[in-house]
């Protein structure tokens, strides 16, 4: 193979660099598409087990610290609140795909890609003086996970996506009247990512002139790539608090988005008998070795409407209606290390979406409350730029809970969540060719629990 590729003048390095740039590109581009499309909710058992209906507004808890620092105001004396919910997703295949030269392609259905997720929450606030509040909170506001079998039909598309996003807030809240509260959120976000994918080395070279027909085909020379990186981002949030009435309560939020510049490394594995064809010539030589890179995104503003009404001592009602900018996602432009990668652009399209909610809690006696609530979740991913690494399509939530106080002092509460979702369609083409056409069934569910301590 060397000493044939060595003889052909019609060796075309430049088309090959362009390719890689696109392979490179749609590794990258899914690091953030993956980032934006999974924003998670659970770090309050007790508002899961009303699908988040009154989630600000409800009362005695101290997750309010990173959801909406001006609720803080309803809190009394010092608290701290644990919570750890379970979050079990399935993601299964159906489908099949083909290559550049329209063979089918090989492999299966790449067996469940979801997987078991812990997401842990602490906050922590304290009443200062009459009038002031202070919170400390842990969350993860996005963050999933989802791998494949490593040989399936979709490796060219993707394998293992793993994000993990920690905020640390620090909060504040003035009760400006009795019955108004403002408050301030600055937020420290730990951006981690890994993610994997089969290279269709096979196709890169088949498709060249340069190269002897019949050498090299599509899947013949799979090869791997790899990028891991991580990054810290700065911003904030504000709220207001009222206490309409006895029985009212209404609550905001704003939260802003967080600039991020992901900085990591990229690994490649390449058989043997492609690295020597790259080999030939001084512009294909430095394709795909390992470098670092960088790329710039935000994670989007996030909005948030909370309502509670207390029907009677024993039984309350409530909504939330949160409002996600995804818009702010459309570009991803990746910016590698290498000299011989150019740095590419890619569009992924995301869209802005709603989550509502309706729920309600019935308290049974002093120590047992039940509570029960209905969500609708909008994703911001749409049929046409939706890929494996987020199989995601719009959910509904069914879902109940339990609280018991031991004592005045002291809560535990017990939260589960199904997410029903919609089949999400799949219609996307590596940019080495491979068409990948089929759709995922989705399920989660959601396992959640919590203790809250008033000092």
């Amino acid at each position: 193979m060397t000493k044939n590729n060595r003889t052909r003048p019609g060796f075309r390095p430049l088309a090959v660099a362009a390719l890689a740039a696109a392979v490179l590109g749609a590794l990258a581009l899914s690091q953030q598409a993956s980032a934006a499309g999974f924003q998670l909710k659970e770090n309050d058992v007790k508002s899961m087990g009303r699908a988040y209906a009154g989630s600000q507004t409800a009362g005695d808890d101290a997750a309010v610290v990173s959801n909406n620092p001006a609720a803080m105001s309803a809190l009394k004396g010092t608290q701290f609140q644990a919570d750890i919910t379970a979050i079990n997703v399935s993601a299964k295949f159906s489908g099949g795909g083909t290559d550049a030269l329209g063979r089918p392609l090989t492999g299966g259905n790449g067996g469940d890609a979801g997987d078991l997720i812990p997401v842990p929450a602490f906050d922590f606030v304290t009443q200062v003086g009459d009038r002031w509040h202070l919170g400390v909170g842990v969350h993860a506001p996005y963050g999933f996970k989802t791998e494949y079998d490593r040989d399936w039909v979709g490796r060219y598309q993707a394998v293992k996506s793993d994000i993990k996003v920690l905020d640390a807030v620090f909060s504040a809240s003035y009760d400006v009247t009795d019955k108004f509260a403002l408050g301030f959120s600055a937020i420290a976000q730990r951006t981690s990512a890994e993610l994997t994918q089969a290279i269709n080395f096979g196709t890169i070279l088949a498709l060249n002139p340069a190269v002897p027909p019949g050498l090299f085909l599509p899947q013949s020379a799979d090869g791997y790539g790899r990028l891991k990186g991580d990054d810290w981002g700065y911003g904030w949030q504000v709220g207001a608090y009222w206490r309409l009435s006895d029985a009212d309560t209404l609550a905001a939020s704003y939260r802003s988005k967080i600039n991020h510049t992901i900085t990591g490394n990229a690994e490649f594995t390449v058989p043997a008998q492609v690295r020597g064809v790259f080999a030939l010539n001084p512009l294909t030589a430095g394709l795909f070795t390992n470098t670092k890179g960088t790329a710039d995104f935000d994670t989007p503003a996030y909005a948030e409407l909370s309502y509670w009404h207390k029907v009677n001592d024993a039984f309350g009602l409530g909504a939330d209606l949160g409002w996600t900018k995804w818009d702010s996602l459309q570009t991803l432009v990746v910016d590698y290390d290498n000299p011989a990668q150019p740095n590419s652009t890619e569009v992924f399209d995301y869209k802005n979406a709603w989550f509502v909610s309706f729920g309600g809690e019935y308290a049974l006696s002093d120590q047992l409350s039940l509570r029960a609530g209905v969500a609708y979740d909008k994703t911001p991913t749409r049929d046409a730029t939706r890929d494996p690494r987020v199989p995601d399509n719009t959910r509904k939530w069914l879902s109940l809970g339990l609280g018991y106080k031991p004592t005045a002092n002291t809560e535990f509460n017990l939260g589960y969540s199904h997410l029903f979702v919609s089949d999400a369609s799949i219609n996307d083409t590596s940019p080495t060719g491979d068409h990948l056409v089929g759709k995922f069934s989705d399920k989660g569910d959601l396992f959640g629990v919590s203790g809250r301590f008033v000092f």
